[in-house]
């Protein structure tokens, strides 16, 4: 049995489960999730807890069974708590700001990088070298995220550009550290 597969997944107090045959949607206190399933795996909602179980043990059902149990409990923890992501960006005039609902971002470009919201994530920027993205489907919100960072991305010379807090970029020396 998968490990991941087998293990149950509570629905806290406030979150609404509802499956309509390999439908399942999602409602929380952070919105509603909807997300059609693969017609081979078997959900069973028994109160306030999913089970997930595999018809056979075929390379493919052992392949979904732990996948599909990801899949609804980040539906779950997202409606209920929600993900985020946090960037940082460095470099010397370097920032970002919030108009309205565009983050607008100065990367060392002749032009000010501007990205609009889309629905379902918000945009927080507490400092001008820190930008939180938050939402309740965990792939929107890493899709986005990744969006942002390629704007600028780390370059490994002198570590400027967008990143993941607690990202590593590894660093280089230039030419003019080179031995002879």
């Amino acid at each position: 049995m998968s490990r991941i597969g087998r293990k149950p997944i509570d629905v806290p107090s406030g979150v609404e489960v509802k499956l309509d045959g390999h439908h399942i949607t999602v409602k929380g206190p952070k919105g509603t999730l909807e997300r059609d399933l693969h017609p081979d795996m078997i959900v069973a909602i028994e109160g306030n807890v999913i089970n997930v179980t595999r018809p056979s043990e075929l390379k493919q059902h052992k392949s979904l069974h732990g996948l599909t149990r990801t899949l609804i409990s980040n539906m779950v923890v997202g409606v209920s708590e929600g993900f985020s992501k946090e960037l940082e960006i460095q470099g010397v005039g370097y920032r970002c700001a919030k108009q309205g609902k565009d983050l607008v971002m100065n990367l060392g470009y002749s032009h000010q990088v501007i990205v609009p919201e889309i629905d379902g994530i918000s945009i927080e920027v507490p400092a001008q070298n820190k930008i939180v993205i938050s939402g309740p489907d965990k792939q929107k919100v890493g899709q986005f995220a990744a969006e942002v960072r390629e704007k600028r991305p780390p370059e490994p010379y002198k570590g400027k550009g967008i990143r993941y807090v607690g990202e590593y970029v590894q660093r280089k020396e230039g030419k003019a550290g080179k031995g002879k």
